[in-house]
């Protein structure tokens, strides 16, 4: 665990494990809202994990926010990813909406005890958007994994996966309050 400053999360450096990750805008500021500036975060996530041969399961966009599922290879490159990823999309956000820094807050980062714990997030984030009110049906939503796994899996899968593992309604993380 690495815990520096007393504002700072603490971190689990695990290799070949599952992480749930959310990071947030400071100030929850809407710096995200703009279709290109989402696509460009998108692809940094994409590059940055790719790069150190981490594994991109699953992930949302939000307005103020994002949520992540990945595959560690090392650990220990958690924190040089996330903070490549802020440092490159920092700098695009600066140069076309030119907002005011800081532009990210901190990350959080959880590791999934097993596989259902794993799909309880999963679904959790897959409901991201409806939960905050962006849209009614997960389809509508575009700035997420959600519309590779359906064409993936079909929609039997996931209606019965989001049955089997209904309490990612119920799930309280302590980064929702940030």
């Amino acid at each position: 665990m690495l815990k520096k400053h007393p504002n700072t999360p603490a971190h689990l450096f695990l290799d070949e494990s599952p992480y749930f990750i959310t990071s947030a805008i400071y100030q929850r500021r809407r710096l995200l809202s703009s279709e290109m500036v989402k696509k460009h975060l998108v692809r940094t996530i994409q590059e940055c994990f790719t790069e150190k041969s981490w594994l991109l399961n699953e992930w949302v966009i939000l307005d103020e926010h994002y949520h992540l599922l990945v595959v560690s290879h090392k650990g220990e490159d958690l924190k040089k990813i996330i903070g490549k990823i802020h440092m490159l999309s920092a700098k695009f956000i600066g140069e076309q909406i030119h907002a005011e820094k800081p532009i990210w807050y901190n990350y959080w980062d959880y590791c999934p005890r097993s596989d259902r714990d794993y799909l309880i997030r999963q679904n959790y984030l897959f409901n991201n958007p409806v939960k905050h009110g962006y849209v009614k049906n997960l389809y509508d939503y575009p700035f997420s994994s959600f519309h590779q796994q359906i064409a993936q899996w079909g929609r039997e899968v996931l209606v019965k996966q989001f049955k089997d593992n209904s309490e990612y309604r119920s799930l309280q993380l302590e980064e929702d309050n940030f």
